[in-house]
């Protein structure tokens, strides 16, 4: 069974984060909520959440995916967490899929992941990152390394991560059954 993490921070946006692991567990994606700490956390509109597992106990796992939701200030509480970025770099030297939505991008470029990479992201957070070949479109694949533009494009994000890790076939099923 494939398997994705998708982390949460105090801030993070709830809609990308929850359209995300929804979408990969109908595909029968193994998907671990990792909260960057533990208990409840607050979301970027103040809805509470619940992870499943923290940061910590999720470095202790091998994932096929992770994936970076965005929203303010939870992509702060990312890019400045030094685990956060030892991950994304570990994982995409293991040409796993590393990807990210909203302000997320963000983050990889943080780590030097988007260096003459084609990314996009919410209006505005490449700007400080000239190296990026920044696209205005949904998502962008670049190999293994995906970004997204935001809420509004979370459950066209998270059909292609699903296809990425579970094929088109199951794409398909779950995306007939969302009556889209």
């Amino acid at each position: 069974m494939r398997t994705a993490l998708v982390l949460f921070a105090e801030g993070s946006e709830e809609l990308e984060a929850v359209t995300i692991v929804d979408i990969l567990r109908r595909g029968g994606v193994a998907v671990s909520l990792a909260g960057l700490s533990s208990g409840l956390l607050r979301g970027s509109r103040g809805i509470m959440l619940q992870p499943d597992t923290t940061l910590d106990a999720a470095l202790n796992h091998e994932f096929d995916m992770i994936v970076l939701p965005g929203g303010q200030p939870g992509t702060h509480h990312l890019k400045a967490d030094s685990r956060v970025l030892q991950l994304v770099k570990k994982m995409r030297a293991q040409d796993k899929y590393v990807t990210a939505i909203c302000a997320a991008p963000s983050v990889l470029a943080e780590a030097g992941l988007l260096e003459g990479k084609r990314a996009t992201s919410f209006p505005a957070c490449l700007d400080n990152y000239p190296n990026v070949m920044q696209h205005m479109t949904a998502v962008v694949e670049d190999g293994k390394l995906i970004t997204s533009r935001g809420p509004g494009t979370a459950m066209d994000f998270a059909l292609i991560l699903l296809e990425r890790l579970a094929g088109a076939a199951k794409r398909q099923e779950v995306e007939a059954g969302l009556v889209r």
